[in-house]
């Protein structure tokens, strides 16, 4: 599957897609996360708190959609593009 990621998060990473593969015959948006995390360390202080949850402010998104609702338990497949969207403002 795909991440696409935006703002400091794409600056962090070096990039702002990055594939990864989960080892899972059920993965979910977490697994992904887990997978993207193991070869981008340096994005984990800004995605997770200092509890382990997921920030509050990043919007998760599945094909383009917001899954807030189902958050890292959302099922995905190998084909999915998935999204981390911080806030971002302007002025």
């Amino acid at each position: 599957m795909r991440w696409k990621l935006f703002a400091d998060l794409a600056e962090r990473a070096g990039d702002d897609e990055i594939n990864v593969s989960v080892d899972d015959s059920e993965p979910t948006a977490g697994d992904a996360l887990d997978a993207l995390l193991a070869e981008y360390p340096q994005l984990a202080d800004r995605v997770f708190t200092a509890d382990g949850d997921l920030e509050s402010h990043l919007n998760l998104l599945r094909n383009g959609e917001n899954v807030s609702d189902t958050g890292l338990a959302t099922p995905v497949s190998d084909d999915d593009e998935l999204a981390l969207f911080p806030p971002v403002s302007g002025g």
